[in-house]
């Protein structure tokens, strides 16, 4: 028997009997876990109070032998809030429909439990926070952890420079099979022409430069948002559910 001790987002959560659950977390040492926290659905468990989607949470686990990820699922006997993200977010509709695409996103994005995932997790912990201070429009903070969650997961898109030549930019053409933005000699089947504005906000979301982000117009906003769902649904071969609740 094994104590771990982490800190994580919980990104959801399943009931288990007639008072357990089991708890899905990004933690910053061990990637994805799950874990079951017995007693958490009883009506006076301050534990469970802690372990709600959104929470960033110091969390103990409990394994049987040396490794975390074993023969069966790990208890979370001990939580303590580090910053309660659902507090700020789950009471207005577009940040919560933003947040809950954004740990749907991390959870696809950490496909083996156990493996370490820090940058994807200190992008969500960054996201969730930005989010519920509410700094920035919720569509915009969601594309830029898109794009982000995709660049350090090795899909980063080109705005500029040709994907496939190398061509400097500004390019025309947009492919997302090709990577993003193409030059017209590269460009492929199925290529679209977006607004030169639209894929300098999607470049402005991927770097941070959010005074260009937060002064773009709304329709290169929403036609970036449309590109970004693509391009993550190429990658991911299969969309997000939780996109289409999204405002745009």
């Amino acid at each position: 028997m094994s104590l771990f001790r982490d800190d994580g987002i919980v990104l959801r959560t399943q009931k288990l009997g007639e008072a357990d659950r089991i708890i899905t977390l990004l933690t910053r040492g061990h990637g994805r876990v799950r874990a079951v926290a017995r007693g958490v659905r009883r009506t006076k468990s301050k534990f469970g109070a802690r372990l709600e989607p959104f929470s960033h949470v110091d969390v103990q686990f409990f394994a049987r032998g040396s490794e975390l990820i074993g023969r069966g699922l790990p208890l979370c006997t001990q939580s303590e809030t580090i910053a309660p993200y659902g507090g700020g977010i789950v009471m207005d509709y577009a940040r919560y429909t933003a947040g809950t695409a954004m740990l749907e996103t991390a959870e696809r994005f950490t496909d083996h439990e156990g493996e370490p995932a820090v940058q994807q997790y200190l992008l969500l912990v960054g996201a969730l926070r930005t989010l519920a201070r509410g700094e920035h429009a919720p569509h915009l903070v969601l594309d830029a952890f898109l794009l982000r969650s995709l660049a350090v997961n090795g899909y980063a898109p080109s705005f500029g420079d040709c994907a496939r030549c190398g061509m400097p930019g500004p390019n025309r053409f947009f492919s997302v099979a090709s990577g993003g933005s193409v030059c017209v000699d590269c460009r492929a089947p199925g290529s679209v022409v977006p607004s030169p504005q639209t894929l300098v906000l999607l470049g402005a979301l991927l770097t941070g430069d959010w005074a260009t982000a937060d002064a773009c117009e709304p329709r290169f906003v929403r036609e970036g948002s449309g590109l970004v769902s693509a391009y993550l649904h190429w990658h991911l071969e299969r969309g997000l559910r939780s996109l289409r609740y999204v405002e745009k």
